[in-house]
């Protein structure tokens, strides 16, 4: 029996369990053994206080959220958790789909990583859905479904009637550990689709009908891949030249040679994901730091390009109220309010088919590990965690940017819908 079960069949009973408060028990546990949090000190503490043991299953089920939102307490972390080092690079290996082997992209990606091993596919799912252990892969495949779609209900819409998204690429060169894509997918392979003039023309099919609110950096960061793809300088040109678009290009990369290539146009939104320090060093690998990010901004916005802050998703972690403190003092000493199109907030929330993977895939992330409430098949933070983080957020930044310009994602049983500004 290791440490996790030990304490777990030690303290079970005076939650007067049921097997489904042992599993959740269980999780708060191993979370606690992830994060460097004596959990045992905070369930002692509870026993002296005589909150435990509980008089039925009824006051058990009360008692174990209040472990989960103890957990958080900065006074009990006796330790911090192990720090991933990984290196990012070129690919071991392109795979190609013989369909597009001599489209214009598929030609200048060869050319950058010449002396790459090349293997030609018949179709990207043989390789993506079967990935090698030993080989870090570059996909480079047709998108046979370029139409937009529905944006999710668990997305911002920013109030825009017609919320689209597309995928240009798929897999992400960071290796954030709570990246949904993990969820998603098996393979922490790339896909690159390199028939963009496709999606632009199922882009336009629609403008003809009515205006359009495109994402188009959902599940890859496209700003990552600009040096062989081209693609956001691309949708730059392209949004310039359609009335009615807008979009959307989420990123937490730091390149500043972008700004100096493209022509600025305020429906071209660059939306930069906005983390804790701690929270980049802990879980973000690869990425850029946050000073990097907000120099990235500031050159940006001095430029004349329009900028989106997301605080998305708001982390919970040992100490999490003073990280978020230093994250928007940050931002607020380092960035002109004025040069803001608006900030978005969101607590941390997947899928639960989602979470089941990633925690596969990250056993030992304590981000990912954390005991987490499952709604309408929606794994989230407990409702009075989630409330306090967004509220911190939103106070914080309350002084920095007008509150009409703030929006969070909406309450629990109405998540499709934004905000502004009130907490919900």
């Amino acid at each position: 029996m290791n440490q996790t079960e030990q304490i777990t069949e030690a303290w079970i009973e005076d939650f007067h369990g049921t097997e489904t408060m042992r599993t959740v028990l269980k999780q708060c546990v191993y979370f606690s053994v992830l994060s460097g949090v004596n959990i045992e000190k905070i369930l002692l503490t509870m026993r002296e206080d005589g909150e435990l043991p509980a008089r039925d299953k009824k006051q058990g089920i009360k008692r174990l959220e209040e472990l989960r939102n103890r957990l958080l307490s900065r006074k009990f972390v006796v330790g911090t958790p192990s720090i991933r080092k990984r290196e990012s690079g070129k690919p071991d290996i392109l795979y190609i789909e013989k369909d597009i082997r001599d489209h214009v992209l598929t030609k200048k990606i060869r050319e950058k990583y010449s002396g790459t091993e090349v293997k030609y596919i018949d179709h990207y799912k043989d390789i993506f859905y079967h990935p090698s252990p030993d080989k870090n892969g570059l996909i480079l495949a047709k998108n046979r479904n370029p139409k937009l779609l529905p944006g999710a209900p668990v997305c911002h819409d920013f109030e825009e009637k017609y919320f689209y998204y597309t995928s240009l690429a798929t897999g992400c060169l960071y290796d954030c550990e709570y990246c949904y894509l993990k969820g998603m997918y098996p393979s922490g392979d790339q896909i690159v689709y390199v028939n963009i003039e496709d999606t632009f023309s199922e882009t336009e099919k629609v403008l003809k009908e009515h205006e359009a609110y495109v994402c188009i950096s959902y599940d890859s960061d496209l700003m990552s891949l600009e040096s062989f793809t081209g693609y956001v300088e691309q949708w730059n040109e392209f949004v310039r030249e359609h009335d009615g678009l807008r979009v959307e290009c989420r990123t937490k990369c730091a390149r500043t040679d972008l700004w100096r290539k493209m022509t600025p146009c305020d429906r071209m939104i660059f939306a930069f994901t906005l983390s804790p320090q701690e929270v980049i060093r802990r879980y973000e690998h690869r990425t850029p730091s946050l000073g990097e990010r907000l120099a990235c901004i500031r050159e940006g916005m001095e430029a004349g390009f329009t900028v989106r802050l997301c605080f998305d998703p708001v982390i919970a972690f040992p100490g999490w109220e003073e990280e978020y403190d230093r994250l928007i003092r940050d931002v607020t000493d380092s960035l002109d309010p004025d040069g803001i199109r608006d900030v978005s907030v969101g607590s941390f929330r997947i899928p639960q088919d989602y979470l089941r993977q990633l925690r596969r895939r990250e056993p030992d992330s304590a981000v990912v590990q954390y005991p987490f409430v499952n709604e309408d098949g929606v794994c989230r933070y407990p409702e009075e965690l989630h409330l306090q983080m967004c509220e911190k957020v939103v106070q914080g930044l309350k002084r920095f940017v007008p509150e009409d310009r703030i929006y969070l994602l909406a309450d629990r049983k109405n998540q499709g819908k934004d905000k502004r500004g009130k907490n919900t």
